[in-house]
């Protein structure tokens, strides 16, 4: 007697979304202001200008880029906003932080970017476990863009979810 294997999940109509895909794959640098500062501690506004002035831009053509200090010292914010006007013509997207905080901030960036009218009337699991550390903020975003569109949203993986929303 053959029986036959049924994959229920596939039959299911559920749609995975894995936000591990709108995880960026670009390079990322950082830019320490503390590697332009005198002695490592203090900003003094001509030797600082010049440091920009010369800048080598090579190592960040094309990356993602957290600016950050890794010093205690006390940074004006005219020079965050210098930095910026010196990596942005060459900078893929600049952000203020660590370099975690650029990845988090790039993953929300991507999926609000998301099209959302895909997931329209569809039964949605937005995946739970995977590779790479998927903030909070990120989960809800998610749940925030497809809210309004999705049949239903459940969290998890679709052999086992946690029901969220259910369009009544």
């Amino acid at each position: 007697m053959d029986e036959v294997f049924v994959n229920k999940v596939s039959e299911s109509g559920l749609v995975t979304l894995d936000l591990e895909d709108f995880y960026p794959k670009e390079e990322v640098g950082v830019f320490d202001m503390k590697d332009h500062l005198f002695m490592g501690l203090i900003l003094k506004e001509k030797d600082f200008r010049e440091a920009m002035k010369g800048l080598d831009l090579t190592p960040y053509i094309g990356k993602n880029i957290a600016i950050t200090c890794s010093a205690d010292a006390v940074i004006p914010m005219w020079a965050y906003m210098l930095v910026v006007s010196y990596l942005q013509p060459v900078a893929r997207e600049i952000v203020f932080g660590d370099e975690n905080q650029l990845q988090q901030t790039l993953l929300l960036k991507n999926i609000s970017n998301i099209n959302a009218e895909e997931y329209k009337d569809k039964r949605v699991v937005i995946k739970g476990c995977g590779e790479k550390t998927i903030s909070e903020s990120a989960y809800v975003s998610a749940t925030n863009l497809l809210r309004p569109v999705a049949k239903s949203i459940m969290y998890g993986e679709p052999c086992s979810t946690v029901p969220i929303y259910k369009k009544k």
